[in-house]
């Protein structure tokens, strides 16, 4: 095995993934620079580093340094620790103050730094306070390279060592050790699998209880994901025998153990009430779902059984009134809709693009406003609530923001105890709202209010679990009007005729001749054609031809993440060819840059930003190791060791789009993304587009989807709560 000695110059690549990195390296000597690649712990420009590997040749980049192990030292030359000083790795010291700190105490810098840090003071720019920083964070790295150190050579990744040091300071490798399991609960981004290959190095054995209901948690997060807000007993054991590779009465053993503990909810609803004399299948929740979906049921009950504080209204009157008052003719079912919103307790209105959801809510505002009653409007997302107020020129916030979280006491201040002032609510998208954030928005409820639920349910169900709005459709209990008609106005539009007839499985009319059409078909077969095609539509064709700017008006919505034409891709290309700026900082595989598009993956309450918002990157502090983005006006910043909750957004899942309306939308259709081809994805993606929709792909992958009406469904009891 061979030895090498030198400080690193520079860093060419390094996976926050796996700690792969590809390092340029000052050997004493040696003219041209070194390169070695291997798994490093959070490489650092001017570190002085000590290594054992092989010399070996890549086919493509030549001659390399293969490392086995390393030792880091400090670095030992004034340039070596001006550029580690100015990597960015100390909070608080760019590449400016640190060449002012090497300038005045030269060799000793580090040693300045480390005991005698009030000296600081004397470097032009650098006062008490930033002193204090400085040495906080100087601390700080220190014990987050022994975490590191510890962590990598445990198998996790490098880049959740700041996370995890900041989640459980100095007490984070006492308490991996402990157990490490915890890991998956605690820290964003680090799943069960991770968690289990550090146990598995820490000797944990496979049969431990820990690991058993760890596993079975991680499960059911997992199927949490893709809709489910609880799952079959015996089908999550199978799951869990798979995975786990342990004995079945092992897991039923560790389903007890988490349900004694609080952690899961075993249950059996009866089902005599309205169906045949048999009990269903016993179900397993994860507490808070099963707490949710119980407290929505309740809430609905109080909320329904509850005597209205709106005054009694003459429906019949009030409609003719309204009439004169918008000027307009309500159809059949926009009369009823309208009536009932005077008469229920609680309403569902439901129906697609051009038929009159937001000509009913302004009716229902004048008349209820008219009546003295205090009306509150909301809807699941910035860009909703947005729309929702251009509309009724009226007030409209997101839920979140009408709850009003408070990260001091932890949850919403809004609830049972302080609920919400208001007469009536109108709730915009309600088939965005998951379960859990219904249950927060029904304990808010009065209970006087009257409830109007106003979405399409016809589009993808929430990201977050259940499929609420569809489950009280199901119920049958509340009543729904169901808007059919479109109208006039709106038959004009291509896009909107072409929604209604995906959404009962007709292929759409294609008008690509037409040139004052909204709505083509490009017809590309392979992947690689569709990709080509996106990026010369978004970067040439449709600014040229309708002006809309490739960045701010145009989105790409795909069916997937994955493949030639799936979101991670597409991003990366799109941001090649409509981002030229050099400041970036890389974080993985990703490179994110001043002037990026960027999308929030997770809830931040701290933040006040949420899953599924779309904002810009505006500067990037590496001095101060901070990041801001600029989301619809409001300024945030982040971390460079949270940006894993943002992803790129010039391509964005459909699932992701839900809520929002985008000037144009590009969508590639490809056969490869066969397995999420379905009706109602097509359908909620066409609905994106306000102006313009492209599809780029193949008519019978198309066809293959508008066929498909089986929507995989969610696991959820609500439905059967209500009825029994």
């Amino acid at each position: 095995m061979a030895k090498l000695q030198g400080h690193i110059e520079r860093i060419t690549f390094s996976s926050d993934e796996n700690g792969f990195s590809v390092c340029k390296l000052k050997v004493k000597g040696e003219q041209d620079l070194v390169t070695i690649v291997g798994n490093m712990v959070n490489p650092v420009p001017g570190e002085f580093v000590e290594l054992d590997g092989n010399w070996g040749i890549h086919a493509k980049f030549g001659n390399q340094f293969q490392v086995k192990t390393y030792t880091t030292l400090v670095p030992a030359t004034q340039s070596g620790i001006q550029k580690y000083l100015g990597s960015g790795l100390i909070k608080g010291i760019g590449p400016v103050m640190a060449e002012r700190i090497v300038n005045h105490f030269g060799i000793k810098s580090l040693d300045i730094i480390e005991k005698s840090s009030d000296r600081l003071c004397e470097v032009t720019g650098i006062g008490q306070k930033r002193i204090q920083a400085i040495k906080a964070a100087w601390d700080e790295q220190k014990e987050v390279r022994s975490v590191m150190v510890f962590l990598q050579s445990h198998g996790v990744s490098a880049a959740y060592a700041a996370r995890i040091f900041k989640t459980y300071g100095q007490d984070a490798i006492h308490l991996v050790q402990e157990n490490p399991y915890r890991l998956a609960r605690d820290i964003f981004g680090i799943g069960f699998k991770a968690a289990d290959a550090i146990a598995e190095r820490l000797g944990m054995e496979k049969q431990s209880p820990e690991r058993i209901q760890a596993g079975i948690e991680y499960i059911l997060h997992e199927l949490s994901n893709d809709g489910h807000v609880c799952y079959p007993k015996e089908d999550l054991c199978e799951k869990a025998v798979n995975l786990l590779e342990v004995e079945k009465n092992a897991v039923l053993k560790a389903l007890l153990n988490s349900s004694k503990q609080g952690r899961l909810v075993l249950e059996t609803i009866d089902d005599t009430l309205f169906q045949s004399k048999t009990e269903l299948p016993q179900v397993v929740f994860l507490k808070k779902y099963h707490v949710s979906e119980t407290g929505i049921a309740e809430n609905l009950k109080r909320l329904k059984h509850s005597m209205k504080s709106i005054r009694p209204i003459d429906a019949d009157k009030a409609v003719d009134w309204v009439k004169k008052q918008i000027k307009i003719v309500l159809s059949t079912n926009q009369t009823e809709a309208v009536k009932r919103s005077l008469n229920e307790k609680i309403l569902i209105i439901t129906g697609g693009p051009g038929t009159g959801k937001t000509t009913i809510i302004n009716a229902i505002l004048r008349i209820l406003k008219a009546a003295g009653a205090k009306i509150l409007l909301a809807a699941p997302t910035g860009r909703a609530a947005k729309r929702m107020s251009e509309a009724t020129h009226e007030r409209a916030e997101t839920i979140h923001r009408m709850l009003d979280y408070s990260m001091k006491e932890a949850g919403f201040k809004k609830n049972n105890n302080n609920p919400l002032k208001c007469d009536a609510l109108i709730i915009d998208e309600a088939s965005m709202v998951d379960t859990v954030l219904m249950h927060h928005l029904l304990k808010a409820v009065p209970n006087g209010a009257t409830l109007i639920l106003v979405g399409d349910v016809n589009q993808l169900p929430s990201v977050g679990p259940g499929s609420v709005l569809n489950d009280l459709i199901q119920f049958g209990m509340f009543h729904t009007v169901i808007l059919d008609t479109i109208f006039r106005q709106a038959k004009k539009s291509l896009i909107i005729v072409n929604a209604h007839r995906i959404n009962k499985g007709m292929f759409p009319i294609l008008a690509n001749d037409n040139k004052n059409s909204n709505f083509y078909f490009i017809q590309k077969e392979a992947p690689e054609e569709v990709l080509s095609t996106i990026l010369d539509l978004v970067q040439k064709r449709i600014p040229d031809t309708f002006g809309y700017d490739p960045v701010d008006d145009i989105q790409v919505l795909t069916p997937m993440h994955n493949g030639m034409a799936g979101a991670t891709h597409l991003n990366q290309e799109l941001q090649k060819i409509l981002n030229t700026n050099g400041v970036a900082i890389q974080r993985g595989n990703r490179e994110f840059k001043i002037s990026d598009k960027v999308m929030q993956i997770r809830n931040n309450y701290d933040k006040h930003t949420y899953n599924g918002d779309i904002g810009r990157i505006t500067d990037i502090n590496f001095s101060e190791q901070e990041v801001q983005l600029n989301f619809d006006g409001k300024q945030v910043v982040y971390d460079f060791s949270s940006l894993d909750e943002i992803v790129h957004a010039y391509a964005v899942s459909i699932h992701k789009s839900q809520g929002s309306e985008y000037p144009v939308v590009i969508i590639p259709i490809v056969a490869q993304h066969y397995i999420l081809l379905q009706r109602n994805l097509i359908y909620t993606a066409v609905t994106r587009g306000k102006k313009l929709v492209v599809l780029v792909g193949t008519k019978k992958a198309l066809a293959m989807a508008i066929r498909n009406e089986k929507s995989s469904n969610r696991h959820t009891r609500l439905c059967l709560r209500l009825k029994s």
